[in-house]
C-alpha cells in the first residue's frame, strides 16, 4: 500500500460577505469579513499542526467575482502559509470565482500568473499530478463548477428549453466525469482524488441558496460514486455532509467555515481531514470557532407585564459574542408596551442584533412583525400560515410534524 496522504479539504470562504457586521476598528475591515478570515486562519493552523500534506480548496474564496484588492491580499496571505510549508494547494474555481465573461480571468487566476510555487489554479476539467510535501504522489482530478455558458456558445443547444440545456450539461458532466476517472485509472497505483464544486443530487441544501442567482445544474451521486477515486472532495452546498453513507470512496462536503445567516445557525462548521492510501480513506471532521447565531423567541400572551418577562428572559441566555435575532410574540392589546430600546440595551453583550421582529396576534389577522418572509426559516413561516388560519392545536402540531420530514430532507 502507498504512502498516506494526509489532506487537507476545505471550500466555501466567501470572503466578503458582510452580512450581520460593523467596522472592525483594529483591523478597519468589516467584522464579519475578519470573521472568515479567521475561520480560514484557525483551519490552516490546525491543518499545519497536523502535518497536511496537500491541500485541496472546492471553490468560492470571495462573496463575488471582483474581490477588492484587501480581500485577494489576505486570502493569498493565508495560502502563502501552506505553500511556505512545502504543502500544495489546489485551488479550485468556483461559481462565485468565475468571471462572467467566457474567457476573462476568475477571481484566482492571479496565482497562476505569478506562478505561485505549489499553487494549482483548477479552471477546467483536467488530470493534475501533485508532489505532496513528503514526495508522494497524488493524482487530482478537478472539475470546476459547470456553465450553461459552454452549451449557449453552441449552435445546436441555442433553441433548447433550460430543463433540455440541464439535461445536455448533465450529460456531458457525466461523459466528463468518465474520462477524468479513464485518466487516472492508467496509474492505477497513485492514489486519485476527485475534487469538484457543484450540487449533488442526494445533499441537503443549506443558504448558499440565498447568495446563488439563477439555476443550478445537479449531478447524480451515482456519477460520483466511482471506486477509482479515494476520495470525492466537493464544495458548493455550505452543509457538512457524507452522501455515499461510509462506502468507498468518500463523498464530502465540508461545508462552508462560517456561518452566513439564520438557515445556519444550527450547522456544525469546519473543515476536512483525510488520510488517503490507494483503495482506502479515513476522514475526519473538524469543526471551527464559528460565529454563533442566536434566535430568541419569546412569548409573552397573557402577561400583565410583558418588558418585565422579556429582560427576564433575555438574561437565562448567553447571547455575548452572538448575533442575535428576537422574535416576540404578544397579544395586540400588549404591543403599545414593548420596548425595542430597552431590549437592544438587555442585548449589548451581542456581536450584532440583527432584528427585533414582533409576532403580534390580532382579532381578525396576524403579520410577521415587519419581517419579510424571506428572512424566516421554512418552519417559521408554515407557523405563521397555520396561526393565522387558527388551526386547532393537534392538528398544527400533527402538520409541523410532517413537515420537519420535508424540511430535513428524511
Amino acid at each position: 500500500m502507498s504512502q498516506t496522504i494526509n489532506l487537507l479539504h476545505l471550500a466555501d470562504i466567501h470572503i466578503g460577505m458582510e452580512n450581520y457586521g460593523r467596522l472592525d476598528s483594529a483591523s478597519g475591515l468589516n467584522s464579519r469579513v475578519v470573521d472568515f478570515l479567521r475561520r480560514l486562519s484557525q483551519a490552516i493552523d490546525l491543518a499545519l499542526e497536523r502535518e497536511v500534506d496537500v491541500c485541496i480548496f472546492a471553490g468560492d474564496a470571495y462573496k463575488n467575482q471582483r474581490p477588492n484588492p484587501t480581500y485577494q491580499r489576505e486570502f493569498a496571505r493565508r495560502i502563502k502559509r501552506l505553500s511556505d510549508e512545502g504543502v500544495p494547494v489546489v485551488l479550485l474555481i468556483g461559481n462565485h470565482d468565475m468571471a462572467a465573461a467566457d474567457r476573462a480571468a476568475s477571481s484566482l487566476d492571479i496565482f497562476g500568473v505569478f506562478d505561485v510555487p505549489g499553487v494549482v489554479v483548477a479552471d477546467r476539467e483536467a488530470v493534475h499530478q501533485i508532489t505532496c510535501k513528503r514526495n508522494q504522489p497524488l493524482q487530482v482530478a478537478t472539475v470546476p463548477y459547470p456553465q450553461r455558458s459552454r452549451l449557449l456558445s453552441r449552435d445546436q443547444f441555442k433553441n433548447l428549453t433550460l430543463d433540455d440545456l440541464d439535461m445536455e450539461l448533465g450529460r456531458i458532466l457525466g461523459q466528463n466525469f468518465a474520462d477524468l476517472a479513464a485518466e487516472v485509472s492508467q496509474k492505477p497505483d497513485i492514489p486519485a482524488v476527485l475534487a469538484a464544486h457543484l450540487s449533488v443530487s442526494e445533499a441537503k441544501q443549506g443558504s448558499e441558496q440565498s447568495v446563488m442567482i439563477g439555476r443550478d445544474v445537479v449531478v447524480l451521486k451515482s456519477v460520483l460514486a466511482n471506486p477509482v477515486w479515494d476520495y470525492v472532495a466537493l464544495g458548493h452546498i455550505h452543509k457538512h455532509q457524507e452522501l455515499n453513507g461510509g462506502q468507498h470512496p468518500p463523498i464530502v462536503y465540508p461545508g462552508s467555515l462560517e456561518r452566513i445567516d439564520f438557515g445556519e445557525e444550527g450547522e456544525r462548521k469546519g473543515f476536512v481531514l483525510a488520510q488517503v492510501a490507494r483503495g482506502h480513506t479515513e476522514w475526519e471532521f473538524v469543526p471551527v470557532e464559528a460565529r454563533r447565531f442566536l434566535t430568541l423567541r419569546l412569548d409573552v400572551t397573557g402577561s400583565d407585564d410583558p418588558m418585565t418577562d422579556i429582560l427576564d428572559e433575555l438574561e437565562r441566555h448567553n447571547v455575548a459574542g452572538a448575533v442575535v435575532r428576537v422574535i416576540v410574540k404578544a397579544d395586540e392589546a400588549q404591543e403599545i408596551l414593548l420596548d425595542d430600546k430597552l431590549i437592544r440595551q438587555a442585548l449589548h453583550q451581542s456581536s450584532y442584533l440583527a432584528s427585533i421582529v414582533r409576532d403580534i396576534g390580532r382579532v381578525q389577522h396576524r403579520r410577521l412583525g415587519g419581517m419579510s418572509a424571506e428572512a424566516l426559516t421554512p418552519k417559521e413561516v408554515l407557523e405563521f400560515y397555520l396561526d393565522s388560519k387558527e388551526t386547532p392545536p393537534e392538528r398544527r402540531e400533527q402538520l409541523l410534524r410532517y413537515a420537519d420530514v420535508i424540511f430535513k430532507g428524511d
